[in-house]
C-alpha cells in the first residue's frame, strides 16, 4: 500500500509540482487500510482545499493501481512529524484562511459552518463538457444547463432530477455548481447530500447553533445542490427545517435544485406539502440509456482516462451493462486496470474474458423490452397489441402482468410505465399493478402465468 501512495502522489506531483508542495507540506499519510485512505492535515482549511481540489484525482490514482475504490478518513494535527512534501523555499506556510471567520464546532460530524466562497464538495470530474446526452437524459440536461444559468430556456425552481442508481443524476447536480462558480466566482454555493443535511441539523441542536445553520443555508446560499434527497423520509424534524429552508429560497428567487431516484409522489413518508413543493418547477427524469448512449459513454470515460480502445470493445462493454452508468464506468477502469498489470493490449477477446469473471451472470430482466418480449412469448401477442390501445380481456390481463412484472423486477416508476405501455395516466399503471398484487394470491391461474414468465426471465 506504500507503494501504491508513492506512485499515486509522484503522478499527482508531476502534474502541478508547484501547488502541489504548496499545500501537501501541511498534509500527512498516515496509512491505506481496508480501503480507507488515513491522512492527516495541519488545520481545517489545509482539509477542506485538498479534500475540493486533490482527492478526487488522488482516489482515482490509487483505484487504477488497484482495482478498488478507497474512502478517505482525515484527522487534524498542527503537528506533522513527516509530511507528504517539503515546504517550498519560497513559500514556508499556506496561506490562512480566507474571511469570513471559520466557526468551529467540536461536536459536529461536518466540516464547520462558513459562508461559502468557492463551492466546496464539487466532485471536478463531473461537468457539462463530460456528460454525453441521449434520448434518455436530454430533458434533465437542458433543464440543468437552464438552471445553472445557461442558454436561453427558462429557468425552473426547483428542478427535481430523478432516476435509477447511477444514471447521472449526480454528474447533472455538480456540474450545475462548477457553471455557475465559473460563471459567478462570487456565487455562494451549498453542495449536501440529505444524509448530511440531516447530521449537520442534529449537530446544530445538540451544539445549540441553530441560528449559524439557518444562516448558511437561508441567508448564505445563492445555489442549494441536494442530492438524494429522498433520504429526508421519516426524519419529521428535518424535513420540518427543509420545508423553511425551501420556502426561504424559493422566496429570495435562489435556485434550488434535487436529486432523487422516485418521483416527488412516490416519496414515502414525506410530508404532503414538501412533496407538492418539489413540484412547483419542473421533474426531469433520468432513464436507462439506450446502447448508442451508453456506447458514446464509454468512448468518453476513456478519453477522459487516456485509454485507447478499440470500438468493438466500447460496444461490448455496453451490451454487457445496459442498466447503470456508474457500473458500465467502473468496468472500464477494472478493463484497464488488469489490462496495465498483465501488460495485455485492451481487445475483444481480452474484454470478454475479464467481463466473464468480474461480471455476476444476469438474473434479472434489465428493460422494459425484455419483459414486454417474454409476456408476449408466454401468451402469444404481439408487442403492438400489449402497447396499444386493445382492451380485450386477454390483451388487458397480458398488459397488467407485463406492467406489474416491470414495476416489481426492475422498480419502474409508475410515470415511466405510463411511457412505454401506450402513454397511459399514472393512476392506470397504478391500478393495473394493485389489481395484479391482488389476484396472484388467490387466482392460480394467473399466479401460475406469472410464474412461467418469471422462470423465462431469470433464464
Amino acid at each position: 500500500m506504500q507503494d501504491v501512495w508513492n506512485g499515486a502522489i509522484a503522478e499527482l506531483r508531476s502534474k502541478m509540482p508547484t501547488t502541489f508542495d504548496r499545500w501537501f507540506s501541511s498534509v500527512q499519510f498516515d496509512g491505506l487500510t481496508d480501503g480507507v485512505l488515513q491522512l492527516r492535515a495541519q488545520n481545517a482549511f489545509v482539509r477542506d482545499f485538498v479534500t475540493t481540489h486533490y482527492i478526487p484525482v488522488l482516489k482515482e490514482k490509487i483505484r487504477e493501481r488497484t482495482g478498488f475504490a478507497v474512502d478517505v478518513a482525515w484527522a487534524i494535527d498542527a503537528e506533522l512529524p513527516s509530511p507528504v512534501s517539503e515546504k517550498p523555499a519560497d513559500r514556508q506556510s499556506v496561506p490562512p484562511p480566507p474571511a469570513p471567520v471559520v466557526v468551529e464546532r467540536v461536536s459536529a460530524p461536518e466540516p464547520p459552518m462558513q459562508a461559502f466562497t468557492m463551492p466546496g464538495g464539487l466532485n471536478p470530474k463531473y461537468l457539462f463538457a463530460n456528460f454525453v446526452v441521449g434520448a434518455s437524459n436530454e430533458l434533465a440536461h437542458a433543464a440543468a444547463l437552464a438552471a445553472a444559468g445557461a442558454g436561453s430556456v427558462r429557468r425552473y425552481n426547483p428542478l427535481f432530477i430523478c432516476g435509477g442508481t447511477g444514471l447521472g443524476k449526480t454528474h447533472l447536480l455538480h456540474a450545475i455548481g462548477h457553471h455557475v462558480h465559473a460563471a459567478r466566482p462570487s456565487a455562494r454555493i451549498v453542495v449536501v447530500s440529505a444524509e448530511a443535511f440531516t447530521n449537520e441539523f442534529i449537530a446544530a441542536i445538540a451544539a445549540k447553533e441553530m441560528d449559524a445553520f439557518r444562516t448558511r443555508y437561508r441567508t448564505q446560499c445563492d445555489l442549494l445542490l441536494m442530492d438524494d434527497v429522498h433520504n429526508l423520509a421519516g426524519r419529521e424534524q428535518t424535513q420540518e427545517e427543509f420545508f423553511h429552508t425551501f420556502n426561504a429560497l424559493h422566496s429570495a428567487d435562489k435556485q434550488i435544485v434535487l436529486t432523487s431516484d422516485r418521483y416527488p409522489h412516490e416519496l414515502e413518508r414525506t410530508t404532503e406539502r414538501l412533496v407538492s413543493r418539489f413540484t412547483w418547477g419542473l421533474v426531469a427524469d433520468v432513464q436507462v440509456p439506450q446502447l448508442e448512449t451508453r456506447v458514446a459513454i464509454v468512448r468518453k470515460k476513456a478519453q477522459l482516462e487516456q485509454l485507447e480502445i478499440d470500438d468493438d470493445v466500447a460496444v461490448l462493454l455496453a451490451q454487457a451493462i445496459r442498466s447503470n452508468v456508474r457500473e458500465l464506468e467502473g468496468a472500464l477502469i477494472r478493463l484497464a486496470a488488469q489490462a496495465s498489470i498483465l501488460g495485455r493490449r485492451i481487445d475483444v477477446e481480452f474484454a470478454r474474458s475479464v467481463l466473464a469473471s468480474t461480471l455476476p451472470s444476469r438474473q434479472q430482466p434489465v428493460s422494459v423490452e425484455d419483459v414486454v418480449r417474454a409476456v408476449c412469448h408466454h401468451f402469444n401477442l404481439r408487442s403492438s397489441d400489449l402497447l396499444g390501445k386493445d382492451r380485450h380481456r386477454s390483451v388487458a390481463q397480458a398488459r397488467h402482468v407485463a406492467i406489474y412484472l416491470c414495476r416489481q423486477r426492475l422498480k419502474c416508476s409508475y410515470p415511466e410505465l405510463g411511457r412505454h405501455f401506450g402513454h397511459r395516466d399514472h393512476t392506470s399503471v397504478m391500478h393495473a399493478v394493485k389489481k395484479v398484487e391482488a389476484l396472484r394470491a388467490t387466482d392460480a391461474d394467473l399466479r401460475g402465468h406469472i410464474d412461467a414468465i418469471e422462470r423465462k426471465l431469470g433464464s
